[in-house]
């Protein structure tokens, strides 16, 4: 029965194509015509960078990206161009005036298109976004458009919730830092895989206690959603209502009385990240970008500016946005870093932080292992050095620091082909695996890290930092416990899942994939 429905519909969109492209009134066509063609072009655009059809979880996830689309059209120009001569032909297919009239009555002409669009958009509705694979482009990225629309009008728009927990004693240490690392795979890291890499991460300095929490689980497989739900607190049960109108981590720390800093290497000239937007960019005292520094540099830049905060005197919050190993990371590392060879072609990437586009890369089992010895050079680079570094120059007595990433990597460990390192509409649970560390300072009281890693190992997951945190402010411990779940430093009944469909709308529910650390692929002895 689903199966005649859907035939049904997918004639019937056709049809209404073919309707609009017989209209008498050649304004209205003309107007249907660039509407289709820039709808479809959307979609088109997708599938030739990506190789995949755009869901609608897709789409929700490209509109969270729109600050990288210069990015996105410098790597992945060809696409951009590629997808420009099927939407030039459904374009004037439907413009030009017709040579003679289809024998269909004129309100049929009229009402078929609009007809159908309203029931593919009703279809998509009740099934959550779902449904509109091989279907006319057009119309589904129009119906995705207005689905989009409709969300976004109907919105929660008041003012966010004031911390309601009460802050009971002084932050518990006077500089508080998260590092969400980008695209780090926890099995890549020397501290937790004999075969990994990034050695330094574990050579702390004397008085400073490195905890180890193992692979933890992710809250999601895709940067904007994993990052945003780190600011303000997701939970598995109640995230959607959490970050439409409960208080960010900013608004928590000054209530602690702490400055907040905002660190962020990926972007440029203020532009946002990860969803951030102006009013929560009201609660940050200082926001710290990196214009002038070259992408390879980044991450050294951000140890320096750190090993700055750490000597600065202010109890503060640091929250730090690093570059990582984003696709494309043929030049995430310098030369002198060349330690793993063959790797991919260098030199036409330096400027690029991030991009879903493959340009270039067509997924072969050789690709692969060039890419994954390009992979380990980085993060001996932006993990391994960035540690190094950080270790080096700044005072850590008074500090703790939370390092993890915002989402893992599908590597093609086993030769499988394919393009996906993460964000995929059916992820593998490699995508959800992350690492997760605290740094912890000889002035910390109160917090033993190292006992509940040794407890906790492999066992914990992104949802455990944000209470972390509050703790660590002041706040009182059954009101987060209450809000926001159990942290790290409290036995673990963590089920180690990730959501594989963030952007769950319209009453579909989000979905969850397990990561289990002891099943991981593990990295090649040899590439």
């Amino acid at each position: 029965m689903q199966g005649l429905a859907y035939t049904a519909l997918l004639g019937a969109s056709w049809l209404a194509i073919l309707c609009a492209a017989y209209m008498p009134n050649s304004l209205l066509r003309w107007s249907l015509a660039l509407l289709l063609a820039a709808c479809g072009y959307i979609l088109l655009t997708f599938e030739h960078a990506s190789g995949q059809f755009m869901t609608f979880d897709a789409f929700i996830s490209m509109l969270d990206s729109a600050g990288s689309l210069g990015d996105a059209f410098d790597q992945n120009g060809p696409a951009f161009v590629s997808a420009l001569w099927p939407t030039l032909a459904i374009a004037l297919g439907v413009g030009l005036a017709p040579g003679r009239a289809l024998p269909l009555p004129r309100t049929l002409l009229y009402s078929l298109p609009a007809t159908i669009f309203i029931a593919l958009v009703g279809v998509l509705f009740v099934r959550g976004g779902d449904g509109g694979r091989g279907l006319p482009h057009s119309f589904v990225g129009g119906a995705y458009g207005t689905l989009a629309a409709y969300d976004e009008a109907t919105r929660f728009r008041g003012a966010r919730l004031d911390p309601g927990i009460a802050h009971t004693s002084a932050p518990a240490v006077r500089t508080i830092v998260l590092v969400i690392d980008e695209s780090i795979a926890g099995e890549y890291l020397a501290i937790n895989n004999s075969r990994g890499v990034a050695a330094n991460l574990s050579d702390t300095p004397t008085g400073v206690t490195l905890s180890n929490f193992g692979i933890a689980a992710s809250i999601s497989g895709c940067s904007a959603g994993a990052n945003q739900a780190l600011r303000f607190g997701g939970t598995r049960e109640n995230y959607r209502k959490i970050l439409a109108e409960f208080p960010s981590i900013w608004s928590y720390a000054k209530r602690a009385g702490l400055r907040t800093v905002y660190i962020d290497g990926q972007r440029t000239g203020g532009a946002y990240q990860n969803n951030m937007d102006d009013a929560e960019r009201a609660d940050i005292d200082e926001f710290v970008q990196f214009d002038d520094v070259s992408m390879v540099e980044r991450d050294m830049a951000i140890a320096a500016e750190l090993a700055k905060l750490l000597a600065d005197e202010d109890p503060k919050l640091v929250l730090v946005n690093k570059v990582g190993a984003h696709f494309p990371i043929h030049d995430k590392f310098p030369d002198e870093f060349l330690r793993h060879e063959p790797v991919l072609p260098r030199g036409d990437h330096t400027d690029i932080a991030d991009t879903a586009s493959r340009t270039g890369f067509g997924g072969t089992p050789e690709e692969w292992r060039r890419y994954r010895n390009s992979y380990r050079n980085t993060l001996d680079w932006n993990v391994g050095e960035f540690f190094r570094r950080l270790y080096a120059e700044a005072d850590l007595d008074q500090a703790v620091i939370i390092y993890t990433a915002d989402h893992g990597q599908v590597l093609h460990e086993d030769g499988s082909p394919g393009l996906t390192t993460h964000c995929s509409a059916e992820p593998l649970p490699e995508e959800g695996a992350v690492p997760l560390i605290v740094l912890q300072g000889r002035d910390l009281q109160g917090f033993d890290f190292a006992r509940w890693a040794g407890l906790n190992r492999n066992r914990s997951s992104h949802y455990m930092i944000f209470p972390t945190l509050l703790r660590l402010m002041g706040f009182e411990h059954s009101g987060i416990e209450r809000e926001y779940g159990a942290s790290l430093i409290e036995p673990s009944k963590d089920p180690m899942t990730f959501n594989r469909r963030f952007n769950a709308r319209f009453g579909a529910e989000p979905q969850w994939r397990k990561v289990e650390p002891g099943r991981l692929p593990q990295p090649p002895l040899e590439d």
